[in-house]
Parts: C-alpha cells; structure tokens; sequence
C-alpha cells in the first residue's frame, strides 16, 4: 500500500509540474494566482500522500504550514489586485 501511495504522489507532483507552464505563459495575473493555488493544492497532496505512505508525521504539519501560506498568498493578492469598472462602482454606491 505504501508504494501505491508514493506513486500517487509522484503523479500529483507532475501534474503539479505541468501546471508550472500555466504560470509561465498565463494570459493574466488572474490566471497565474489560480495555478499558483492548483500548484499549492498539489504540494499539500504530494505532502499527505508521502505522510501516509511512509509514515513520518513531519509532513503532515509542512502540508498544514502549505495550506496556510496558500490561503494568505490568496488573500493578499486580492487585496493587491487592481479594482474594475464594476468593482469601483459598488465602492462607490455603497
């Protein structure tokens, strides 16, 4: 069981890598911080997965430690990103 799980890591994580190229060639910023959020969703599984497959709790807190800096990442660049036409009018309205 454990190398099923290890394999199955292996799989997240080059899926993982083919994201990569979503955050080369992005058409957007938007496009970019959502494959950055998929490359950090794919870190925290690889991470589970190895936990699980080779028994060592370490992982565990560094997934939980991913998982947090994912959510912060996220929330600083929506409070970083530049403001539409819409967004500038619900401002303003309300």
């Amino acid at each position: 069981m454990a190398e099923f799980l290890i394999a199955a890591a292996g799989f997240v994580l080059a899926m993982v890598a083919l994201g990569l190229a979503r955050i080369l060639r992005g058409p957007g910023d938007a496009d970019r911080m959502m494959a950055a959020q998929l490359l950090g969703t794919g870190g925290i599984a690889a991470l589970l997965l190895l936990a699980a497959g080779t028994d060592v709790p370490a992982a565990v807190d560094a997934a939980l430690t991913l998982a947090l800096l994912a959510a912060f990442v996220a929330v600083a660049f929506v409070n970083n990103a530049p403001r539409t036409d819409a967004a500038e009018r619900r401002a303003t309205d309300g």
